[in-house]
């Protein structure tokens, strides 16, 4: 049976952040995902996990200026030692959240530089982040982001993320398979599924209906049958549902959207 955990930097957006984790408690979720942690202390949010009985199962690694359109710093040459800083950082926050996964987004491509040029830069900043996290028992994820929603980033596909996985060969570095991008980028999910999720490289699922990235009962991807799927090819890891409600922000949004989860709760 699947494990969902709810994304609470995108669900609940109708509650201030610090109330998502009882919000999704209630709602029967028992794990939890956001982007990032880092403007709360994590003394904290390990207090509302344990009040609520949830599990951290993940987040991202600091992706440079957000805020001026940053979105990673893995392949991006001059700034390593922001990188190494960063992730020590987001370690520091696993370690108290007891999260065994931080995301490290790749970054989008400086201009001038291509995905060639970029690479090496990539594959080392990843080496160091591996070698960090195998002393805390982390795992290190990198996900494909369609250009569609990020115009620019590096990582796209999920033959070039697993390809760089290989090349990296630290046992603590896999793919974050987020079936969104996946669909928007490749298509043919089953297929993908049943290609990776053998190979021992997937660290992590997550979902949203497609197109327009609300509930996944909305949309083109009929995911039961990926449910099934994953059940049958024995996933016993998470899934995130990193989805925007369809009705935004208004009140209950997320709640009265959980239709299509009920099934798998029971």
């Amino acid at each position: 049976m699947p494990r969902f955990a709810a994304n609470l930097s995108l669900l609940y957006n109708d509650v201030d952040f610090l109330d998502r984790f009882a919000a999704a408690a209630a709602d029967g979720f028992l794990g939890v995902e956001f982007l990032f942690p880092y403007a709360w202390p994590a003394e904290q949010l390990a207090g509302l996990l344990k009040a609520h009985g949830l599990q951290q199962v993940l987040f991202n690694a600091p992706p440079g200026d957000w805020e001026a359109g940053e979105r990673g710093l893995a392949c991006r040459p001059g700034r390593e030692a922001e990188f190494r800083a960063g992730f020590e950082r987001a370690l520091g926050y696993a370690r108290v959240l007891a999260c065994p996964r931080i995301h490290v987004m790749a970054g989008l491509l400086p201009a001038g530089e291509t995905r060639d040029s970029v690479r090496a830069t990539y594959v080392a900043n990843l080496k160091v982040a591996a070698a960090l996290a195998a002393e805390a028992g982390v795992d290190v994820l990198i996900e494909p982001i369609n250009e569609r929603d990020m115009p620019g980033f590096f990582l796209n596909r999920q033959d070039q993320a697993h390809a760089l996985v290989a090349e990296i060969g630290a046992p603590n570095v896999k793919v974050q398979m987020d079936l969104y991008h996946c669909q928007i980028v490749e298509g043919d999910l089953a297929m993908k599924i049943r290609q990776y999720l053998p190979t021992g490289r997937v660290g992590h699922f997550q979902i949203a209906g497609v197109p327009e990235r609300h509930e996944p009962d909305i949309g083109e991807i009929h995911h039961p049958y990926l449910f099934r799927l994953l059940d049958t090819l024995g996933w016993d890891g998470w899934i995130g549902c990193e989805y925007r409600p369809a009705r935004g922000s208004a009140p209950h949004a997320t709640s009265d959207g959980l239709g299509w989860l009920r099934p798998w709760l029971d």
